[in-house]
C-alpha cells in the first residue's frame, strides 16, 4: 500500500456516508440486544505513516455524533467497548503516564453519551499501558483513577507486519513482544487486578499469544479480530492455506481456557478485504458468503459463551456499513438456538468486561 493510499483509506475512515448510502438494508431483528465490544473514538490528527515516519496521515473525526450516526440506524445497540487507539494522550509528564489521558478521554466521551436519551452507553475501557514498564502498578493506578469507574483492560498490540508497506495504522509493533518475560509478568499482573488484556496480532503471530496465555492462566485473553488473519480469498473452503494455518490456531487457542476470541475485523483493509473497492458496499449476505467460514469455526471452536461479536468500527468502515455489518453478524448469530445468539451478541461482552 503507498502512502497516498493509506493517506486516502485513514481519511475516509468512519466518514463513507455517500457511498454507504448506496447499500441500505432493512434492519434484522432489530430488538435482538447488542453489545458492540470493540469500538475506537478520535479527533481529527495527524499521525505518522507507519512506512515513512516523515509523511503525516490526516485521520477522520469519529466522536460521539459519527457514532450515533452510525449505531443509531435501528439495530439495538444497548453499550460499545472502548478500545485504545492512540486518541488524548498527554502531551507532558512521563511519557509511561502519557496513555493515562486517552482513558480520561474515553470518559468524558461515555459521560457525553450518557447525557444523550437512547444512546448507547460506553459501558467499558480498555486502555494502554506498556506490559514491560517497572512501575506497571502505578500506571493501572492513575488509569483506574481517570476511567472513574469503567476501566476493564489493557491492549498492548504486538501486531506486526515486516513489509512496512503492508501496514495501514498497526503493523508495526517490535518484534517477538509477547515473548517477553517482563511483558508476561506484567500481563500477569492484570489478572491479579480483575483486568483483562485485549491482544492484537496477525494471524501468524499466534502461538506466540498462546505462549502468553498459557503464563499468565490467571488474565483473561480477549484476541481481538479473529486473531487477525491476513490474506483474504473469497472461498476459504477450497484448501486456502491461509485459512488452514489460522483454523489450526484457532483450535490451538480454544484449548486455553482464559482466551475468548472477539469475532470481527474481517472488513478490515489491513486483513485483504476488498469490499472498500466496490462500486457498492457489500451486502450482509455477501459479507456472510464471504467471510462467514472464519466466522463459524471460531464459534464452533471456542464456543458462543466464550465469542463476542465486535465492529472495530471506524476502521472496517471504510468496506462496509455499520447497520449491513451487524445485519450480517446477527444472521451468523441466528444460526445458533437462542441462549447461544444472546451470548454472540451481547452476553459474552457483558460477562467478558463485567458491564
Amino acid at each position: 500500500m503507498t502512502p497516498q493510499e493509506r493517506k486516502i483509506w485513514v481519511r475516509r475512515m468512519g466518514a463513507r456516508s455517500e457511498w454507504w448510502d448506496r447499500r441500505r438494508e432493512a434492519v434484522v431483528e432489530p430488538e435482538w440486544e447488542i453489545v458492540d465490544a470493540h469500538c475506537h473514538f478520535w479527533e481529527e490528527r495527524d499521525l505518522p505513516d507507519p512506512q515513512d515516519s516523515g509523511v503525516l496521515l490526516r485521520t477522520s473525526r469519529y466522536l460521539p455524533d459519527e457514532f450515533l450516526r452510525d449505531a443509531g440506524n435501528g439495530h439495538r445497540v444497548a453499550a460499545c467497548v472502548y478500545i485504545e487507539c492512540g486518541s488524548g494522550y498527554r502531551d507532558e509528564g512521563p511519557e509511561h503516564l502519557r496513555p493515562v489521558g486517552e482513558t480520561a478521554f474515553a470518559a468524558e466521551l461515555a459521560d457525553r453519551l450518557a447525557a444523550r436519551e437512547g444512546a448507547p452507553e460506553i459501558a467499558a475501557i480498555v486502555a494502554h499501558a506498556d506490559m514491560r514498564h517497572p512501575d506497571l502498578p502505578a500506571v493501572l493506578d492513575a488509569h483506574e483513577k481517570a476511567g472513574r469507574g469503567r476501566l476493564r483492560g489493557v491492549r498492548h498490540s504486538a501486531a506486526r507486519l515486516e513489509d512496512p508497506a503492508a501496514r495501514l495504522i498497526a503493523g508495526a509493533a517490535p518484534p517477538g513482544l509477547y515473548l517477553d518475560p517482563g511483558f508476561r509478568r506484567g500481563v500477569a499482573l492484570l489478572g491479579e487486578r480483575g483486568l483483562t488484556f485485549d491482544a492484537f496480532q496477525f494471524h501468524f503471530q499466534l502461538d506466540e499469544l498462546a505462549g502468553l496465555a498459557r503464563s499468565a492462566p490467571g488474565t483473561t485473553i480477549v484476541v481481538n479480530h479473529l486473531g487477525a488473519p491476513v490474506g483474504f480469498t473469497r472461498d476459504p473452503g477450497a484448501g486456502d492455506p491461509i485459512f488452514a494455518a489460522w483454523a489450526v490456531s484457532i483450535e490451538m487457542l480454544a484449548r486455553l481456557p482464559n482466551v475468548v476470541m472477539k469475532l470481527g475485523g474481517l472488513a478490515s483493509i489491513v486483513t485483504g478485504y476488498d469490499g472498500h473497492e466496490r462500486d457498492r458496499p457489500p451486502s450482509s449476505q455477501d459479507f456472510v458468503s464471504e467471510r462467514g467460514a472464519w466466522f463459524r469455526h471460531a464459534i464452533d471452536r471456542f464456543g458462543p459463551e466464550r465469542c463476542l461479536f465486535e465492529s472495530n468500527f471506524p476502521v472496517d468502515s471504510v468496506a462496509i456499513g455499520y447497520g449491513v455489518l451487524w445485519n450480517a453478524y446477527k444472521t451468523l448469530a441466528g444460526e445458533y438456538d437462542a441462549a447461544a445468539r444472546h451470548a454472540l451478541l451481547a452476553g459474552t461482552a457483558r460477562r467478558v468486561y463485567r458491564l
